[in-house]
């Protein structure tokens, strides 16, 4: 019997995008039967009923009309694919196509993300985005890994940087506004900046993210920095507020101005680095030891103009930290449902 050869890699690669809520779809040049066959072998759903394209219809809307219900197509011509392409377009969809010989340059070109064999023609090779040097599909799943690692950290990272940019703004305005002294020094700032974002944010950046990427990073970002920078403006300013209006010195008022800061950003850390596991934990807990021991060793108090005692200003910073650090958790819970809504499923391409 003669048979094609399939790919040792093509099933588990298939079955991976499945369960990542790609649509795959096989469209070939070859007889229909003849790919619906080797489509079936790798796991392609719909492969026993692949549709002839030399019956295809023309119309783009009918085209895809037929594509949100057939996955396997043989007898495609160049054209036709690049007109699939145009009709997933369409219907709004996200397309990335693999292809390999000079009949796929069209699709190629069409395509959000044009995928080319290494030992595939030199058209293929000039008009794709990406290409395969060693044939290896199975690259595939690690090459998406890496771009969901590189968009999924910097939402994260992003929303801490956001975050500050609010309550800085809020915090200098309400300053302004009451004509009162800075609520802090900026060694203050320094020190809460390097161990909530700078150094964080340095790690968190390099993290696995399987997260899928959505479109509106801007507004998801923007749900996220501007609740929790206003908490932390409001917090930290209400700390420095009760400590002045107890008669505390500035010094004092200043210390637990950002001891709530550093509590309620040290919250905000922890829910953008959601989902936390024992790497992220471990993290967020080593930048609060941090905290700590400045308040606690001397010398690093005295570098930081920074103290923690059983005076009453130290009570207050805690509980309204701690507050604020509740409320961040509350907020970040109430815009979750649509901030986190899963992505329309992506139309991938392999002929």
């Amino acid at each position: 019997m003669i048979s094609q050869t399939l790919r040792p890699d093509a099933a588990e690669t298939v079955a991976y995008f499945l369960s990542q809520g790609v649509n795959v779809k096989v469209i070939s040049g070859d007889n229909a039967q003849t790919v619906g066959a080797i489509a079936k072998e790798a796991g392609v759903p719909g492969a026993d009923h692949p549709f002839d394209a030399r019956y295809l219809p023309e119309n783009t809307d009918e085209v895809a009309e037929l594509l949100a219900t057939t996955n396997v197509f043989g007898r495609v011509t160049p054209a036709q694919k690049q007109g699939m392409i145009d009709a997933l377009h369409a219907r709004g969809k996200t397309v990335a196509m693999t292809g390999d010989g000079v009949n796929d340059v069209l699709a190629l070109k069409n395509a959000d993300l044009g995928i080319a064999m290494g030992s595939g023609s030199d058209a293929t090779r000039a008009v794709a985005q990406l290409v395969l040097l060693d044939d290896q599909w199975e690259m595939m799943p690690d090459v998406v890994a890496q771009g969901r690692k590189v968009l999924g950290n910097i939402e994260r990272v992003a929303d801490v940087f956001l975050t500050k940019s609010f309550y800085a703004m809020i915090v200098s305005s309400a300053t302004v506004i009451f004509a009162v002294a800075f609520p802090f020094l900026p060694r203050h700032l320094t020190l809460v900046s390097a161990l909530t974002i700078g150094i964080p944010g340095f790690f968190l950046a390099l993290m696995p993210n399987v997260e899928r990427f959505r479109p509106g990073f801007f507004r998801r970002v923007l749900s996220f920095a501007i609740p929790a920078g206003v908490i932390a403006a409001v917090a930290s300013f209400t700390s420095y507020g009760v400590a002045v209006y107890f008669d505390e010195p500035l010094f004092n008022a200043q210390s637990a101005a950002t001891i709530t800061l550093f509590i309620v950003t040290l919250a905000v850390l922890a829910q953008s680095a959601r989902p936390l596991n024992v790497i992220r934990l471990t993290l967020v807990a080593l930048m609060g030891a941090a905290f700590v021991a400045v308040l606690y060793i001397p010398w690093l108090s005295n570098i930081f103009a920074l103290s923690l005692g059983p005076e009453r200003y130290s009570l207050i910073s805690i509980a309204v930290g701690l507050a604020g650090a509740v409320a961040v958790g509350i907020a970040t819970r109430v815009t979750d449902r649509w901030r986190r809504a899963p992505k329309e499923p992506v139309e991938t391409n392999a002929p």
